[in-house]
């Protein structure tokens, strides 16, 4: 704790002499940074402890898998079969922990096998999108709504976008080289403390700009 409470004092003082140093031209203009890590999202549910009890039976919890990127997440072993109008997707992995309201998050690809139109939201957003059937070894749940598509995002620290020069909920371009390179638009800003910095796309992006989990890409502005 007191190793931590050091360092926001130095980083936080260190801001303060460089802006002052900047304000008398005795500095160079601070540069924003601009790379940034890049995670890819699989298709995936979260759940509620209410259905997870109608898909798995009572007082099953989610055992997990192994951890994710983001802080006090998880992938578990549990998974359940998708069911749509037109089609199914089996063994779609669970995310852990539990949440107030089960979401499917699916690319564009996946919602046409399905039959679904999914809207491309934020998570947590499920107002007024499609819902589908979920199966579970002990039973089955059909949502009147919850299935998206992920916006494209990035995680930060409110740290991380004072370094980034970017704010909570701003839209930026993301620039991706090599053979299939161009420009992603619309990426939001997400920032909040027990986040960790990241973008994440889905299999879609991932595979249209072939771009691998781990690779890092540039934020333009």
């Amino acid at each position: 704790m007191t190793e931590q409470v050091n360092k926001e004092l130095t980083d936080y003082i260190t801001q303060l002499i460089m802006e002052e140093l900047q304000r008398y031209d005795l500095a160079p203009a601070w540069e924003p940074l601009n790379l940034v890590p890049v995670g890819v999202s699989a298709r995936h549910v979260h759940v509620s402890a209410e259905h997870m009890e109608l898909l798995f039976g009572k007082d099953k919890p989610l055992t997990k898998f192994k951890d994710i990127s983001q802080p006090g997440q998880f992938a578990a072993n549990e998974k359940v079969t998708l069911i749509g109008p037109k089609g199914m997707i089996e063994n779609v992995r669970i995310l852990g922990p539990f949440r107030k309201n089960t979401q499917i998050e699916i690319a564009a690809s996946e919602a046409r096998k399905l039959g679904v139109h999914p809207p491309v939201r934020e998570s947590g957003r499920i107002e007024g999108s499609p819902g589908l059937q979920l199966a579970g070894p002990n039973g089955t749940v059909t949502l009147e709504q919850g299935c998206i598509v992920a916006e494209r995002h990035i995680h930060m620290t409110p740290d991380d976008a004072r370094a980034y020069g970017v704010q909570h909920g701003q839209k930026v371009q993301v620039k991706v080289t090599g053979e299939k390179g161009g420009i992603m638009d619309c990426v939001s800003i997400k920032v909040r403390a027990d986040y960790a910095l990241e973008m994440h796309i889905d299999t879609d992006d991932s595979n249209a700009f072939g771009i691998k989990q781990g690779d890092t890409l540039e934020i333009l502005r």
